[in-house]
């Protein structure tokens, strides 16, 4: 079994900055793809940013330039650095690995979600 655990939501004031992680324990053997995405209340849940293995990031047009994501492959964490935050960027913030997974002396390919974190900016 693998689990992700998140940190780094909250309030912010509009312009401001956080940072969230997104760590991954258990039984892996590798890790593919990193990301985040977000829910809006009323709203479908979308991509936010994604990291390939080699580090070669992908962003939704809403964020360009003022997020950053990154990856630590040594503690299997993936980070987002939010600058210039604005009040649409409110939203829950999940991550999502793509993973292989070591069962029984198998190994599977999985995808799991984090359980969220809030982000809310004020303006």
């Amino acid at each position: 079994q693998v689990q992700l655990v998140e940190s780094g939501g909250g309030l912010v004031q509009a312009g401001g900055s956080l940072r969230l992680s997104c760590a991954a324990s258990g039984s892996i053997f590798s890790i593919n793809a990193m990301g985040w995405y977000r829910q809006a209340r009323g709203k479908q849940r979308e991509l936010v940013a994604t990291i390939t293995s080699g580090g070669s990031p992908n962003y939704a047009d809403s964020v360009k330039g003022r997020f950053t994501i990154s990856r630590d492959n040594a503690k299997n964490t993936v980070y987002l650095q939010m600058n210039s935050l604005k009040p649409e960027d409110t939203a829950i913030y999940y991550c999502n690995v793509d993973l292989v997974e070591r069962q029984n002396s198998r190994r599977y390919y999985r995808n799991y979600w984090g359980q969220g974190t809030q982000v809310t900016v004020s303006s």
